[in-house]
């Protein structure tokens, strides 16, 4: 008989089934590496998520036939639309994964519907992806995730941890940016939110995923890229992007170097275990850890531009839902209809797929926004139809006076907060002209408009008109025959032509050669913002030769070609506002910008459109401000983040402000852009002045990944051709930028009010009524909604409010709820976010929750009997009185249309 020897080490491929495991060379190195089989998974990028549905069903398969074939094989799954696919096409599938989850050895991570972009989506949406996420593994295995995970979204906010946290998990789990291109070097870290939250980050070291074959090579280049003074890592395998997940050949691998002892002990593990081994250590090993309390950044900061288009109608549909969850909310808890949850999910988890990291930051192929318009239309057609449905039934029951002749609107505020607003309505049948008054019979300011119409309908006309609307309520109005009674309203302040816009706040000078602001005077304190700055600056087009991520890139902000003046056109005069028309052309490009000023207010509204026809090219807009010492704030998902004045591009919600000195006094400028996402924030150069720039527009090829080159014959498809649409204000300060709350002020420009005409009838309502008010100081209301838990058999709701702190200070607010007749009075940590249930019963207690709903111990919560104000009208919250000093600080926020329509 033929004596065998013992296997020394192992072979290369499948590894003989009688080899034993566990057996190392004492030389081994003293460290054990968390192998983690995974399968990242891009529903939507270089294909349409139909594809991305089909591969989540085959990976899935593939991962379970792996732990058929390898009992210490376990697989790490995150992105819960994934394993709802799978559960409504592939029952069988579903359950098999139920059943090895069950064992431990199919792990979820992550706890959010999607990886989406970390920079662009509204706290609100961040808050959402764990509450469906999370309740989603709840309701299928009875367990929620306790470890974040996004491993390729191209940058993360440093408000995550605190919504981490909020959604039950304590660690975090990364790739991008690498050390190479971040500020940082650490693997294992501490990151810190600015309310203190934390999470133990890890950053990957080498990819998310691996090749096909063999792991030895993924080990070598994640060791060579990790903190070894650590000694234990986590390192990802698996085939990724297009799914797969890990193969035979590299668990095989994986079996035969840890018998080897090539890199030490090698044992297939969740990320779970990885830190709770870390968090074992013991508090000096804890202590000694890195404290991040910065974003993570920066890559590929193309993505914050790419895709115009994308980004609107995401901004447009996220605003949708929630206003449609605050309204339902009302006729939920007033009227007794029952709570759309259902539709209400629906529209969500559209928003929510489509915020996904190759499609919301623009770096998908081109028919897949095709179905992200389509899908996000149908998340906003589910809320507008919500919305008016809730409308009506409040409308009916609102006290209506006949008056002969005469036409009431009642206007709806969806922010809880009072808003003054120019509301924009056209209208027909009154040919002797209208003026408006409100339920008293007072007249209110009114300026009348070219009709978005354009037809021999002498009848059909338009009008913008004040309205001081109750916070999340609504107020009556009434259109009657025939003009204003003579001195009725006293003369507006409002001086225009084609170089100077002015009223008694302040005076904005244009250049004529370049129709851009070269004065900005502020009359109560005499200081101009931008005096002397460079107007020619304002427009700035440049080649872009970059891919479509602009990977590599550090700035956008290099000097352009600024676009020609075509005109400058008066459209409106007042007295309400006015409105200057300034045109350009660059190439086959225009770009038409309108000036508006209210009679009453400091602050410049511009809506833009743009029709942008140039491929590989990019447009900034730019603003310089005329301060020394600068220093930049940028806003953030439910925050706010100082960043150098360098230039760099940086993703930003809505707003950006620069403050410094203007002759030795504090001044600044806030810009709230809508719909916008790509900011820089440059310092002074050549005797200029430091600036705020806005990549407008940029039109790389779709899908275009560095260092493919392009074919100059070749035939290609380019990004943000053709119109787009948004606004923007200029908001000058004394040096504060939280005197003017852009928050409120992003959410209203975002969100316009909505006026509606109505019949005359009797009701229980009175003329005007708020619902719920944050009394907009320093928290700012973000959530008022339904609860997820039904309370009853006919889906009855509580009441959820979730309010985050705006300025970075400690903070007490009571936040007022006519609604359910109560008001909560509540303290505030800097930056903090938190969630209320109200139950419906009057006599059940408050309680805190976190963000998927779920009791928490919280800080102390004062709740009192809401009383109507003794003034006013029955049960209403009314707006404050407004005062020129106000205005400046923003005690009111302004807006200018209906539905959108403020514009012929």
């Amino acid at each position: 008989m033929t004596r065998k020897a013992p296997v020394a080490n192992a072979p290369a491929g499948d590894q003989p089934a009688d080899l034993p495991r566990g057996e190392r060379p004492r030389a081994t190195p003293d460290r054990t590496l968390y192998m983690i089989g995974n399968a990242h998974l891009d529903p939507v990028w270089l294909w349409p998520w139909q594809e991305g549905y089909q591969e989540a069903r085959a990976t899935f398969w593939s991962a379970i036939q792996r732990m058929d074939e390898y009992p210490d094989f376990i697989f790490t799954c995150d992105q819960m639309v994934l394993l709802s696919w799978v559960e409504e096409s592939d029952p069988e599938l579903f359950e098999r994964i139920r059943q090895r989850e069950a064992e431990g050895r199919w792990v979820n991570v992550g706890g959010w519907w999607v990886e989406p972009d970390c920079n662009m989506p509204m706290g609100e949406s961040f808050a959402r992806q764990g509450l469906y996420g999370q309740r989603y593994l709840q309701s299928r295995f009875g367990r929620t995730a306790t470890v974040g995970m996004n491993v390729d979204p191209f940058g993360h906010n440093v408000m995550l941890p605190q919504i981490l946290r909020g959604h039950g998990m304590d660690a975090y789990t990364f790739m991008r940016p690498g050390p190479h291109e971040s500020d940082f070097d650490d693997s294992l870290f501490w990151w810190e939110a600015p309310d203190g939250s934390r999470v133990l980050g890890y950053r990957i070291p080498f990819e998310y995923g691996s090749p096909p074959g063999s792991v030895d090579g993924q080990v070598d280049k994640a060791l060579g890229n990790f903190d070894k003074s650590l000694g234990d890592a986590m390192i990802f395998y698996g085939v990724g992007n297009h799914g797969g997940g890990p193969t035979k050949a590299n668990i095989e691998s994986i079996h035969r170097y840890d018998r080897m002892g090539s890199f030490g002990r090698m044992i297939m593990a969740s990320p779970r275990e990885y830190f709770d081994e870390m968090l074992g250590r013991g508090e000096a090993f804890l202590d000694a850890l890195g404290v991040r309390r910065d974003d993570l950044q920066h890559h590929a900061p193309g993505c914050y531009s790419a895709h115009s288009g994308i980004k609107a109608w995401q901004r447009r549909a996220q605003h949708a839902v929630l206003n449609a969850e605050r309204w339902a909310a009302v006729t939920a808890l007033r009227d007794g209809i029952r709570y759309p949850r259902e539709e209400l999910e629906t529209a969500w988890k559209q928003v929510l797929f489509n915020q996904f990291h190759d499609v919301l930051p623009g770096s998908a192929i081109e028919p897949a926004y095709d179905d992200a318009r389509d899908q996000l239309g149908e998340a906003t057609s589910i809320a507008k139809r919500i919305i008016v449905r809730a409308h009506n039934t409040i409308a009916r029951q609102v006290d209506v006076p006949f008056e002969d002749g005469t036409q009431p609107v009642l206007v709806f505020n969806q922010h809880p907060w009072p808003v003054t607003a120019d509301v924009v309505l056209n209208y027909g049948s009154l040919r002797g002209g209208v003026h408006v008054v409100d339920a008293a019979g007072s007249p209110v300011l009114v300026q009348h408009m070219q009709s978005v119409a354009t037809t021999s309908d002498t009848s059909r006309g338009a009008l913008a008109f004040r309205a001081d609307v109750p916070a999340l309520g609504y107020r009556l109005y009434r259109m009657r025959p025939g003009p204003a009674p003579h001195g009725a309203l006293e003369s507006t302040s409002l001086r225009v032509d084609e170089h100077v816009i002015e009223n008694d706040l302040v005076r904005i000078e244009l250049d004529p050669r370049t129709g851009w602001i070269r004065s900005y005077l502020d009359k109560a304190t005499g200081v101009d913002v931008m005096a002397g700055t460079d107007a020619a600056s304002h427009t700035q087009v440049c080649e872009d030769p970059t891919d479509t991520w602009g990977h590599r890139v550090i700035s956008y902000a290099w000097p352009g070609d600024p676009m020609p003046l075509s005109r400058i056109v008066v459209r409106e005069t007042g007295p309400l506002r006015s409105r200057v028309r300034v045109e350009r052309a660059w190439g086959a490009s225009t770009l038409s910008e309108e000036l508006i000023l209210d009679h009453d207010q400091a602050v410049l509204r511009v809506e833009v459109t743009l029709d942008w026809r140039e491929e590989a090219h990019l447009l900034k807009l730019r603003f310089p401000v005329a301060v020394s010492d600068p220093r930049t704030t940028f806003g953030i998902p439910y925050g706010h983040l100082e960043r150098p004045t360098d230039g760099a591009e940086e993703p930003a919600q809505s707003w950006v402000d620069l403050s410094g000195s203007v002759d030795g006094r504090p001044a600044g400028l806030t810009v709230v852009a809508a719909h916008k996402h790509a900011f820089d924030s440059s310092p002074a150069e050549e005797g200029g002045q430091p600036s705020i720039g806005i990549t407008a527009a940029r039109s790389p090829v779709y899908a275009w990944h560095d260092p493919r080159l392009l074919d100059p014959d070749g035939v290609y498809s380019f990004q943000d051709q053709g119109i787009q649409r948004f606004s923007y204000e200029l908001v000058p300060h004394g040096g504060d930028w939280r005197d003017v709350d852009p928050a409120r002020r992003a959410a209203l420009l975002e969100s316009p009010v909505r006026a509606m005409l109505e019949s005359s009838h009797g009701g229980v309502l009175p003329a005007e009524h708020s619902f719920a008010s944050d009394t907009g100081g320093a928290v700012m209301v973000t959530a008022v909604k339904g609860s997820e838990d039904e309370t009853d058999a006919a889906g009855g709701a509580d009441l959820i409010v979730r309010a985050v702190e705006t300025r970075g200070e400690s903070a007490r607010c009571s936040i007022e709820l006519p609604l359910v007749g109560r008001v909560i009075d509540a303290d505030f940590g800097p930056s903090q976010v938190r969630t209320f249930r109200i139950p419906r019963d009057p006599d059940a207690e408050v309680t805190t929750v976190d963000l998927v709903e779920w009791p928490i111990e919280g800080s102390p919560v004062t709740v009192s009997r809401f009383e109507a104000p003794e003034s006013g009208t029955t049960d209403s919250v009314s707006p404050k009185p407004r005062t020129g000093s106000e205005d400046l600080s923003n005690a009111h926020f302004r807006a200018s249309s209906n539905e959108g329509h403020d514009r012929p």
